[in-house]
């Protein structure tokens, strides 16, 4: 069964940086057969879209919000997913969680919506401090 564990989260001051990871572990398919995506969800508010890779790694999307600011990356040795956050905002006050789905056939291939994945972790919060 694949597991995923988010870590890097923390308290932050506006401007500043963090650095999420995803680790994944226990698929039936190599690492890189899976797209993934990360979601946040603020107190009170619906869990919104954060980015996307698909399988390949070749392919990203940001939200409107993040698109600038944050970026994806991927280790292909460590089997983790990496979230950049950059220039902070108070707004960015979340939980941040990643998603996977089960293996994609298509390998630039994306996924926006909560419910198209089929793996999900545990959540790591970020708070950005005016």
């Amino acid at each position: 069964q694949v597991q995923l564990v988010e870590s890097g989260g923390g308290l932050v001051q506006a401007g500043g940086s963090l650095r999420l990871a995803c680790a994944f572990s226990g698929g039936t398919f190599a690492f890189t057969w899976y797209p993934m995506g990360w979601f946040r969800q603020a107190p009170g508010q619906e869990r919104e879209f954060v980015a996307a890779m698909s399988r390949s790694g070749l392919v990203t999307r940001y939200a409107d919000s993040v698109k600038g600011r944050f970026t994806l990356s991927r280790d292909n040795d460590k089997n983790t997913w990496y979230l950049h956050l950059n220039s902070l905002k108070p707004e960015d006050t979340a939980v941040y969680f990643c998603a996977a789905k089960r293996g994609s056939v298509a390998s630039s291939s994306l996924y926006t919506a909560a419910n198209q994945y089929d793996y999900r972790g545990e959540g790591t919060q970020v708070t950005v401090s005016s």
